[in-house]
């Protein structure tokens, strides 16, 4: 049937004799690149053969054993870290933030306990404070008593504040500048304001040595100073940072204390980070509300999602378009709600697989400050006879900050991948071709010559397969036409 002329069309065309084969083995081992085969082949000594098949043997093992350290090696995704110092004829001039450490003015706080366990509670969503169990019935009294009451209006009218009597002095790089040039933000110290917010582009320097220069008055009288609250300093607190980030205090707040001038010097480090495997960033994660992306910005906005779902409302102090929360949802949901992320874990930060991983680009200045007395006894009788106010005054209120770039240069901190696939096929080679002279057109013919073998072995142990049963013969214990035939002559 078909399975026998499959085996005749396989034994007259596509298994060579056993001759044959043996030539084609004799001839591969002979023509073949790979080096050293010939030589086991060729010479008729029995003793440089089994040198030549044991220097074979033992280079062939060895690229082996560097071939597989070379690819456990590239799947441990290495990296190495370049650090490039870039001069430049200007440089952009990064966000500054400006808080007061005190956050309300003192007429308009009647209870400041109360305002301060208040303020707590909202700032709580970006750092966590902890509240006294025993200041409780008396806040929820409060809440209860002062439903309609906003402490986003009331920190806005009655926090701190920038005008000509608080910013006495501004100056960038030579040009005057206005409180009308800071934005308001709301952080952990109430009412702040950041300078180049919009990240202008004429906002450059193109001198080191100069930058930002501010005098503050922080007027001490007219702000609220309890140490038993927590409000144990005066003088104005700073953070600098990319203007297209949010600011963040916890930890990076620089402070200028009063009667102070603090000089600071900073630099630009753009740090590259490399995407899983090699780095921990991922390219693709965009945030809502932000133009770029910050492990800052994709925690606030995380938290706003997680609490628009549990209490139905947004805190004014996250980024968002929900409706926002009143103080007895901050007091009853918000806070609870943002213990419950913490303690759960539900906003992680860092790892590839966390819900805030490391940003792939990131712009940082690290600062050096130093500090010094403000004024001397001319500059005191000068400033006071300019502000009608005591020397004694000068010396508790003001505060002078100077901010400019250490030299018109930034530095590039890139994570690169240590080994790339290029480099990985140029180590295979120069291995194989270091120990055995082989190269792509080897590794060519070895797999022509397997592949020519396996099909020979697999018509081999086609042809010796069992034959296949005829069932269109007629049964065994039924005698055919000629046996009965026979059986009537025999008879």
């Amino acid at each position: 049937g078909i399975l026998e002329k499959i085996r005749l069309y396989l034994i007259k065309k596509l298994l060579p004799h056993l001759e044959d084969r043996r030539k084609y083995h004799q001839e591969f081992a002979s023509s073949t690149s790979f080096h050293g085969v010939h030589n086991i082949v060729q010479t008729q000594s029995k003793t440089r053969k089994v040198l030549w098949l044991l220097v074979v043997t033992g280079c062939l093992a060895i690229v082996i054993w560097q071939i597989y350290s070379r690819f456990i090696y590239y799947f441990s995704w290495p990296t190495t870290t370049t650090v490039v110092v870039q001069y430049v004829e200007n440089v952009k001039f990064p966000a500054v933030t400006f808080c007061n450490l005190n956050r309300f003015q003192a007429h308009a706080v009647s209870n400041l306990r109360i305002i301060f366990l208040i303020w707590n509670i909202v700032s709580g969503v970006l750092q966590k404070f902890s509240m006294e169990d025993k200041y409780a019935q008396e806040l929820n009294d409060f809440l209860l008593g002062n439903q309609k009451f906003s402490i986003k209006e009331f920190t806005r009218k009655n926090g701190f504040y920038l005008n000509s009597s608080t910013l006495l002095e501004c100056d960038f790089f030579g040009k005057p500048c206005y409180p009308q040039d800071f934005e308001h933000v709301f952080t952990e110290y109430g009412n702040c304001f950041t300078f180049n917010y919009n990240d202008l582009p004429a906002r450059r320097v193109s001198l080191s040595g100069r930058g930002l220069h501010l005098l503050f008055d922080v007027q001490q009288e007219k702000f609220t100073d309890e140490p038993a609250l927590g409000y144990t300093d005066a003088g104005i607190t700073f953070v600098i940072h990319s203007p297209k980030e949010l600011p963040r205090f916890d930890g990076l707040g620089l402070l200028t204390p009063v009667g102070m001038h603090a000089q600071v010097s900073i630099r630009q480090l753009k740090s590259i980070i490399q995407e899983y495997p090699w780095g921990e960033c991922k390219p693709d994660i965009k945030l809502q509300y932000h133009k770029i992306y910050s492990i800052n910005g994709c925690l606030q906005e995380c938290k706003a999602r997680y609490i628009q779902d549990w209490c139905g409302c947004l805190p004014f102090i996250l980024p968002g378009n929900g409706t926002e929360c009143d103080l007895l949802k901050f007091y009853n949901c918000v806070y609870p709600a943002v213990y419950d992320i913490e303690i759960k874990g539900l906003c992680t930060v860092g790892t590839h697989n966390s819900t805030c991983p490391a940003p792939c680009e990131e712009t940082d200045y690290p600062t050096t400050i130093t500090y010094s007395s403000f004024g001397g006894e001319k500059a005191i009788k000068y400033f006071s006879a300019k502000l009608k106010k005591s020397p004694e005054y000068v010396r508790q209120n003001l505060v002078r900050i100077d901010i400019k770039y250490h030299d018109l240069s930034y530095k590039i901190t890139q994570q690169q991948k240590a080994l790339t696939i290029s480099e990985l096929l140029a180590d295979v080679g120069g291995q194989l071709g270091l120990f055995c002279g082989a190269s792509m057109i080897t590794i060519i013919e070895l797999l022509e010559y397997i592949f020519t073998n396996f099909c020979w072995i697999c018509i081999f142990l086609l042809l010796k397969a069992p034959e296949m049963p005829q069932w269109n013969n007629p049964s065994q214990n039924q005698p055919t036409h000629k046996e009965k035939k026979k059986g009537i002559q025999e008879c």
